[in-house]
């Protein structure tokens, strides 16, 4: 009972920060984090471990299937390619890049070790990112690829993350075997997205005059569509972004414009208490997980944590560089234009374009959960080694890529535009 007294009340104070925040025109994720982080120093504040499960369960299927539902698929579609490239290709370099380098930099960590930290961390949270930039007029294309990316890439790095922590236990990792999985996960995933949609279109066609009917069960279908692609050992993040993708066409001609309006307000509701807990939950956390380290210890990982972080950001910014020339020089080619496989000169990306997107590339509330929801103790009995040293560390980059990325991104965003000019 305390813990819902806590979270209502933490609750209250984000929207209270929220709406000063706003109104100073300051960044309302980098405010909800410092203020998080007070509050978890706080001697009264009692210790409030953030759930895995309630992450996975009760924030992601809302937030993607809102997100999938308002982005625009054209848009989306057209830019496939270079969202794939971050949301897929991206997040298994970084997982790679990231295990190589903590497996050189830090004492004790193994190959193993070294790939579950990089999976946690391959994943990006462009939530945060689009929060921070919301009101600084990015480019369409801009927003197009950082929501398609968000909305992609936390399915790759849950599979990167699941064979990482086969690994540990010692379990051999075969590439054909491992894209196969991969594969599958997204294949189911999506059909049951899909199907979910159709079946709840035909419902919701039958009740559609039923307005308090329609609007619960559209708030019901993400979290049902979550559950049953886990149940069936596919992705819930993919089922739920094809539910939104899916529902979003269905609802545009199935369903009354007073239907849509307030199935709307409810959902932009629901992701501002989200999107506003998230953010000061990720504050709260450091206290708790310094409390494992000695000061140390905490200086030490605290510097590893920023080479983590600048090296995630270099290979971000690399990938987005090359896919930058990849779209030119596919654009540019003589054999390929006036063809079916010719490129749009509207899906090209900008030198300004892609140092934003790369600078955007802030960790989030995904590596937070998959870090805590680490086992104490392995199938084969062994404890787990490191896992406080893991979740300090990705708590510690969590922080850096939002805040210190995110003072510096309207920075940036702002000369690159005087540039333009």
């Amino acid at each position: 009972m305390e813990n819902y007294a806590i979270i209502l009340v933490l609750l209250g104070i984000m929207v209270i920060l929220s709406a000063l925040a706003e109104k100073q025109t300051l960044s309302s994720p980098i405010v909800l984090i410092i203020a998080g982080i007070g509050i978890g120093f706080l001697p009264v504040m009692p210790t409030l471990q953030i759930d895995p499960e309630i992450i996975f369960l009760l924030f992601l299927p809302p937030l993607l299937y809102d997100a999938s539902f308002n982005i625009n698929f054209p848009a989306f579609k057209a830019n496939i390619n270079t969202i794939s490239s971050l949301a897929f290709g991206l997040v298994f370099l970084t997982t790679a890049g990231i295990a190589v380098i903590s497996h050189y930099l830090i004492p004790g960590m193994t190959w193993p070790l070294s790939f579950v930290l990089g999976a946690i961390l391959a994943s990006t949270d462009a939530v945060a990112a689009l929060s921070i930039t919301k009101s600084l007029n990015l480019s369409s294309l801009t927003n197009t690829i950082l929501e398609g990316e968000s909305l992609l890439n936390d399915a790759s790095a849950l599979v990167a993350y699941r064979f990482a922590i086969a690994a540990v236990t010692g379990s051999a990792f075969i590439w054909w075997k491992a894209s196969l999985t991969f594969i599958l996960l997204l294949a189911i995933g999506a059909i049951t997205g899909i199907v979910i949609a159709r079946a709840l279109g035909i419902i919701l066609k039958v009740i559609r005059r039923h307005t308090m009917a329609v609007l619960s069960l559209t708030l019901l279908a993400p979290f049902t569509t979550y559950l049953i692609a886990e149940e069936l050992h596919g992705s819930g993040v993919i089922a739920v972004v094809a539910l939104g993708f899916t529902m979003s066409r269905l609802s545009s001609t199935k369903f009354p414009q007073g239907i849509r309006h307030e199935s709307k307000t409810i959902w932009e509701l629901v992701v501002f208490m989200l999107n506003g807990l998230i953010f000061i939950l990720i504050g709260l956390e450091l206290p708790i997980v310094v409390k494992h380290l000695t000061s140390n210890q905490m200086l030490i990982y605290a510097f590893y944590a920023l080479i983590l972080t600048l090296v995630a950001f270099l290979i971000r910014t690399l990938r987005v560089f090359i896919q930058r020339k990849n779209l030119l020089h596919h654009f540019n080619h003589p054999k390929l234009q006036n063809t079916k496989r010719a490129i749009p000169e509207s899906i090209l990306l900008s030198f300004q374009e892609s140092i934003i997107i790369s600078w955007s590339g802030m960790r989030g509330i995904v590596s937070l959960a998959v870090a805590i929801g680490l086992p104490e103790v392995l199938e084969n009995g062994e404890v787990f080694n490191m896992k406080n040293d893991i979740i300090y560390i990705t708590t510690v980059v969590v922080l850096i890529s939002i805040i210190g990325q995110g003072l510096i991104l309207p920075v940036i965003v702002k000369k690159l535009a005087k540039q333009v000019v």
